[in-house]
């Protein structure tokens, strides 16, 4: 299959990787410069809590996106870049809840407990964000081996439960300024993403 697709080459070396690794660090490396430089408007707060979730968001889709990418192109070698890219999805996850805990709420737990309640949209995205916390460790190979890759297998489908929680946390978010444009656009690519995985699960399972 490499002869087929000669850059598949490329992408195996070392270089590809670290290259790989410089992309998905640099938004979160720009916020930072922009936060030292005055470079994120007048509320540099909901700037970078806005940034760091619509890049959450980003990397969802294009984690999402790499299996059938991988079909389409015939081109395995692109698995190799799938936790990673996962990883930088839950660190910029990480970073987004940072934002919230920090600015919006001062780390006061008594506040946040009772935002839960008030804001729809912060109950469900802290369920998104508790639920990336057992792939975000289980992501390397001694876990693996640890679970046996069957078990871990089916611990890692519940990725597939992160697109309905963020979009919804995204929907809700938006539905106050009654913004939807993004949501909408969102809603396709993962909802395109899922149904091809669905169809691809029925086409490859084995018929009885």
């Amino acid at each position: 299959m490499l002869s087929k697709v000669p850059w598949q080459h490329t992408l195996l070396s070392p270089r590809a990787h670290w290259a790989w690794y410089g992309v998905l660090a640099w938004p979160l490396m720009w916020m930072v410069w922009a936060t030292f430089n005055d470079a994120l408007g007048a509320n540099p707060a909901e700037a970078l809590s806005r940034s760091t979730g619509d890049w959450t968001l980003r990397w969802l889709c294009l984690v999402l996106a790499i299996t059938p990418l991988r079909h389409i192109a015939g081109a395995p070698v692109l698995l190799r870049f799938r936790r990673s890219t996962g990883v930088a999805c839950f660190l910029y996850a990480c970073v987004h809840m940072l934002c919230y805990a920090w600015f919006d709420q001062s780390f006061d737990i008594q506040a946040m407990a009772k935002d839960l309640v008030k804001r729809p949209f912060i109950w469900v995205g802290m369920l998104a964000f508790v639920a990336m916390w057992p792939l975000a460790v289980t992501s390397n190979n001694a876990s693996v081996r640890w679970l046996g890759g069957k078990r871990w297998q089916q611990l890692h489908r519940m990725v597939y439960l992160l697109p309905v929680l963020a979009v919804l946390h995204f929907y809700w978010m938006r539905a106050g300024k009654n913004n939807f444009a993004e949501v909408w656009v969102y809603t396709l690519v993962l909802s395109v993403l899922l149904v091809w995985r669905v169809w691809w699960k029925a086409k490859t399972s084995p018929r009885i």
